[in-house]
């Protein structure tokens, strides 16, 4: 019987192998079926660079007030007081915990 079926071995491993590849056109992960995800992960990096470059704008803006030659000293006071830790005496001061070390604490009973 296997010498019957050795000419259609070929054959067949090639018929599985269209049918592999076929498989993973559709469902694989760059395929035809994950166009939406990759539609949505397209968007959500976007909204991501978005912010991030923001971000990158008010730091060059703030390290350019911080330079010798347009020296800005309300920035640099509001540095210091960070950096430092300290408060003018005419400034109110209100504490606000974090949520994220709310929720660490464990009650006591």
């Amino acid at each position: 019987m296997p010498e019957r079926l050795k000419p259609y071995f070929p054959s067949a491993m090639l018929l599985l192998l269209i049918a592999y590849l076929g498989v993973q056109a559709l469902t694989g992960e760059r395929g035809l079926l994950s166009g939406g995800a990759r539609d949505a992960m397209l968007t959500q990096r976007e909204a991501q660079l978005a912010g991030i470059l923001e971000q990158r704008r008010d730091l060059e803006i703030r390290a350019r007030y911080l330079q010798a030659d347009s020296l800005s000293r309300d920035l640099l006071e509001e540095r210091a007081r960070a950096v430092l830790g300290f408060a003018d005496p005419r400034d109110y001061v209100i504490r606000v915990s974090s949520p994220a070390s709310d929720a660490t604490e464990t009650p006591t009973a």
